[in-house]
């Protein structure tokens, strides 16, 4: 069996859900599309939710290394949400399947934890405390995700400047305390 077996079985998940548009999803199918037995498929995941958890961290993990990588912070968040634009297409069609709950609370997750290593690498908010930090950062993962369910081509069009606005508030410019708290 190759070493690579959990990206065959992504791939095969990726095409029932995004080409074949198959709403409810089985092992059954998944181990039909990767010709593989279900003993196979529980070798690597223990069920359907720990495959989609996997897939969406593998991306974010590639996505979110280019992204934190930039020097400019205002560019890295451009990144992000260029990479949020371009899997829109795949994660609507996930939505649409019987794990939509799951994967709808697996890009939250997502976003939280690439919101939080963001502002601990580029120091965003030092003069907040850590609970205030958590509440900021939930804010904004939720707010963006908000930004993004309603994305349309204008906003494209529209990309560096909600991007800088979204920079600008995210960074403290406009800051969600004052500095007597």
């Amino acid at each position: 069996m190759p070493t690579d077996m959990k990206k065959i079985i992504a791939e095969a998940t990726q095409t029932l859900l995004f080409e074949r548009h198959v709403k409810k999803l089985t092992v059954k199918d998944i181990v039909e599309q990767c010709n593989i037995t279900r003993q196979a498929f529980y070798y690597h995941f223990d069920g359907i939710p720990e495959l989609l958890r996997w897939m969406i961290e593998e991306y974010f993990e590639q996505v979110m290394g280019k992204a934190l990588d930039q020097e400019d912070g205002e560019v890295g968040l451009r990144s992000f949400f260029v990479m949020a634009i371009n899997i829109a297409p795949y994660v609507e069609h996930g939505m649409k399947s019987n794990y939509g709950e799951e994967l709808k609370r697996l890009l939250r997750q997502c976003f939280l934890h690439y919101f939080t290593l963001a502002s601990e690498r580029k120091n965003f908010y030092p003069d907040c405390t850590r609970s205030q930090m958590k509440v900021i950062l939930r804010y904004h993962s939720q707010a963006i995700m908000g930004l993004l369910e309603e994305w349309t081509d204008e906003d494209t069009e529209q990309l560096d400047q909600i991007v800088h606005t979204v920079y600008h508030i995210m960074t403290a410019e406009i800051p969600p305390w004052s500095s007597r708290t």
